[in-house]
């Protein structure tokens, strides 16, 4: 890709999510003698090697055994953790960065500039095959180095000494703070990585820890782990929470059945648990920049490189029903691609789903569908369509999947299976393009529009789906490359861009996801990030 992934200058763009602080302050409580927090979790690990990681569950627990540059603190803003100090020269594009001498690997390793060097170097590195290394590449050389047009010790990241950390920008970048408290920004021991080969961030036991706690009991396709409090790390005498067993329940009735029980301190929520729990102590509605949608994928069903087939589809799906008859959690109907919370106007100050809006790429209208869908039998010689629907076996996804199955076949000539299965699964599924039609599920991890809409622009690692619009590339090239220090003319790129994706159909916004919550009232300090890796459990601590 061309276009420099997911990168501003502009500082009009909401750079952090609104933390939702869920319980007291520390002082408010003292604090219990046994700090063990048990937590349950939809969906398995997938990874523990950050230059792997794709998914939230993931991010999540490297982010609670790792550390970074900045972390960020309550309020989701960046606050120096592993560097001491900072110095940016005036353009913006130079950070040296003074490390703490006193940060330690779980191993006993110290952690130096190199792990930084090594870490930023083995995700650009084309052999890596990450997925997500184009996080990187507003990094010197890094665009380069990803596509093997330079050598990875050309990256823009240097280690002047043991403790002093250099990284050389291609241009300034607002929130670029924000990205150095992401995980994909977290060092990397070379020589654990070195030491376990292939099984690196397979299993705990291949695994070593630079922050607040290590991870134990995970065989690398089991549902349950604990995080242990890691007693090298350099804040240790911060970090109350001795132990957070951690349990997937793929059905929030298990989950639910636990908390109530005693025997878990939060728990996800279903709709019917929503209506039950929204006005009680302890319930949290979080909705999430996050978007679930339906991807149809052209280069397993050729009828859908036709647009009017596409539209019929999105046309024959209520949201609205899904949101308050199916869901009733909170989720609400999609707006488009971007779900809001992703930056405003500069001119105007609205949202950005409002400005790039498309009623038809998200409106319901039965007759229209069948309409189109009989244009576009005609159009390509087609005259019913079987498709297979790939979902995670979670609840909400299954509840997903039976309501789109339902919406679907009533198209004349349509007959939609489903199939659930586990999330890893689903995940290698996707990743390789190996479904029909499927549920996909997008979150940000910084709030701008660029964070959604190259997903869809000509080779990135996660469009395969068969969708290409010339148009639409070039908008997003422009928005980066050209008019990157221009916040007006960027976003108007922005917003033309996500319009020719809902109206082309590139796919089907469903609803912008919420994870309701129940958590014990015991359990303070718990913040959740909607723009990112939801939860920090560093903080965190059980009161009496």
């Amino acid at each position: 890709m061309s276009l420099t992934k997911k990168i501003l200058t502009t500082s009009t763009i909401i750079l952090t999510g609104v933390s939702l602080a869920a319980c007291g302050k520390k002082s408010d409580a003292e604090e219990s003698k046994n700090q063990t927090l048990n937590w349950s979790e939809t969906t398995q690990l997938s990874t523990q090697d950050p230059s792997l990681a794709t998914d939230t569950t993931s991010f999540q627990a490297l982010l609670n055994t790792g550390d970074g540059l900045y972390r960020l603190d309550k309020n989701n803003k960046p606050k120096l953790s592993l560097a001491k100090s900072v110095k940016e020269s005036k353009n913006g594009t130079v950070y040296d960065f003074d490390l703490r001498k006193d940060a330690k690997w779980s191993n006993g390793d110290p952690v130096t500039a190199k792990d930084f060097v090594y870490s930023y170097q083995r995700t650009v590195t084309p052999a890596t095959k990450s997925q997500m290394a184009f996080y990187l590449y507003q990094i010197k050389n890094a665009e380069a180095i990803n596509k093997g047009k330079k050598s990875p010790s050309t990256l823009g990241v240097t280690a002047p000494s043991k403790y002093h950390l250099r990284i050389q920008l291609t241009r300034p970048l607002s929130y670029f703070k924000n990205l150095l408290a992401w995980p994909l920004f977290f060092p990397q021991n070379k020589n654990a990585v070195k030491k376990y080969g292939k099984l690196y961030g397979t299993q705990a036991k291949y695994t070593v820890s630079s922050g607040p706690y290590t991870l134990t009991k995970w065989t690398g396709n089991n549902k349950a782990w604990t995080l242990i409090k890691n007693k090298n790390y350099w804040d240790a005498k911060n970090v109350k929470l001795n132990k957070i067993n951690e349990q997937v329940s793929e059905s929030t009735t298990t989950s639910y059945n636990l908390f109530q029980a005693g025997k878990a301190d939060e728990t996800g929520l279903t709709g019917e648990q929503v209506a039950a729990n929204k006005n009680k102590a302890g319930y949290h509605a979080r909705l999430s920049s996050a978007i679930r949608r339906l991807e149809l994928n052209q280069n397993k069903i050729k009828a859908f490189k036709n647009l009017k087939i596409r539209q019929a589809f999105s046309y024959a799906i209520s949201r609205q029903q899904l949101t308050n008859n199916v869901l009733k959690d909170g989720s609400i109907p999609a707006k488009g691609f971007v779900p809001s919370g992703m930056g405003t106007n500069p001119k105007t100050g609205a949202q950005f789903e409002n400005d790039a809006y498309v009623k038809s790429g998200v409106s319901y209208d039965l007759a229209k569908a069948k309409k189109l869908l009989k244009e576009g039998y005609k159009e390509t010689g087609v005259n019913s369509i079987k498709v297979n629907l790939l979902v995670s076996d979670d609840d909400t996804s299954k509840q997903t999947a039976e309501f789109l199955q339902s919406q679907l076949d009533r198209l004349p000539n349509v007959s939609v299976s489903v199939q659930s299965i586990p999330y890893t699964q689903l995940i290698s599924r996707q990743t390789a393009g190996n479904y029909e039609i499927t549920v996909k599920n997008w979150q940000a991890v910084v709030a701008d529009p660029i964070n959604f809409l190259d997903v869809f622009q000509k080779g990135s690692s996660y469009l395969n789906n068969g969708w290409n619009n010339d148009q639409f590339n070039k908008l997003l090239n422009e928005s980066e490359n050209v008019y990157g220090n221009d916040p007006v003319k960027r976003w108007s790129k922005l917003v033309q861009a996500e319009k020719i994706l809902i109206k082309d159909q590139g796919t089907i916004p469903l609803v912008q996801t919420a994870h309701p919550q129940l958590l014990k009232n015991n359990v303070k300090n718990v913040s959740f990030n909607p723009t990112g890796v939801p939860y920090d459990f560093k903080n965190v601590y059980i009161a009496q």
